[in-house]
C-alpha cells in the first residue's frame, strides 16, 4: 500500500499507520515533490504529483498498489485510480473533500470558530499550523496534544506548492466531468469519514453515490485524523477492506 499525505505543501505524517500495519500489509511512505525531505523543487501540479507517485510505483517494482490518501492526499490518489485503474488494487479515500469547493467557506468559518480566543501566533510558524491542525480534532482535551504530535518531526510547510497545486485544481478539477469518470471507475474504494471532522462530511455524498465499487465507515467521534483519534476501528476498516 502506498500512501498520499495531505497538504498541499505538507509531508509523510503517516508513521503510526505503517507502525500499526507492519506484518499485514507493506506500507511505502513518501513526501511529495518539495515536501518534507523532499527536494523544494517543482513544478507543482496536481499532474506532476500524480506522475511522481507513478514513479514510485515504479522505483518499488510494483504492477499494481493499494492507494490509500488522507485530506489532499484523498485528492490525489482518487486522481491517479481514475488515470490508471489498471495500476491500483484498492483505493482508501480517508478525510476527502469530495468532487467540488461549494464545502470551503464552511470550513474556513468552522476553523475560525474554533481558533477563537486563542493568541494568534507568528503567519507562517509552527505554533501557527500547530494551533490550526488542532481544530481538526473532535476531543478537544487532546486537540493541542494531537496537532503538535503532527507537527513532530517539523519541516516547514510549502506554501508556494500549496497556492499552485489549489490554483491548478480549481481550474481543473471540474465536479461535472468527474462525476462522469468516476461512475466508470472499478477500482474498490473505501470511503472513511470523520463524522465531526470540520469539512462537510456532506461533500463527499456525490462523489460516494458516483463510485460504483465504493463502501463509506463514518467514525461518529472522530475528526479529521481518524487513525489518532480512533484508531481501532480505522484498522480495522483498513484491514478488512485489504
Amino acid at each position: 500500500m502506498v500512501t498520499c499525505h495531505g497538504g498541499p505543501g505538507l509531508w509523510d505524517m503517516f508513521g503510526d499507520v505503517a507502525d500499526a500495519l507492519a506484518g499485514h500489509v507493506r506500507v511505502i511512505c513518501w513526501d511529495q515533490r518539495g515536501c518534507g525531505r523532499s527536494e523544494r523543487r517543482g513544478p507543482y501540479s496536481m499532474a506532476r504529483t500524480a506522475a511522481d507517485l507513478d514513479a514510485v510505483r515504479q522505483h518499488h517494482g510494483l504492477d499494481r498498489m493499494a492507494l490509500l490518501g488522507h485530506s489532499w492526499g484523498a485528492q490525489l490518489a482518487l486522481r491517479y485510480a481514475l488515470d490508471h485503474p489498471d495500476r491500483v488494487s484498492g483505493l482508501v479515500y480517508v478525510s476527502g473533500v469530495g468532487l467540488g469547493r461549494a464545502w470551503h467557506p464552511a470550513y474556513e468559518q468552522a476553523i475560525e470558530a474554533r481558533m477563537a480566543g486563542h493568541p494568534r501566533p507568528a503567519a507562517r510558524s509552527r505554533e501557527e499550523a500547530v494551533l490550526r491542525w488542532s481544530a481538526d480534532f473532535a476531543d478537544r482535551d487532546r486537540a493541542m496534544e494531537y496537532a503538535e504530535r503532527m507537527a513532530t518531526p517539523w519541516f516547514d510547510v510549502n506554501y508556494e506548492c500549496n497556492a499552485e497545486i489549489n490554483t491548478s485544481d480549481r481550474a481543473t478539477w471540474r465536479e461535472d466531468d468527474l462525476l462522469a469518470a468516476c461512475r466508470e471507475l472499478a477500482v474498490p474504494t473505501l470511503i472513511v469519514d470523520g463524522a465531526q471532522d470540520i469539512r462537510p462530511r456532506w461533500a463527499v455524498d456525490s462523489l460516494h453515490q458516483a463510485l460504483p465499487a465504493a463502501a463509506r465507515v463514518v467514525l461518529p467521534d472522530v475528526g479529521h485524523v481518524p487513525w489518532l483519534e480512533d484508531p481501532a476501528p480505522f484498522y480495522s476498516a483498513l484491514l478488512d477492506f485489504l
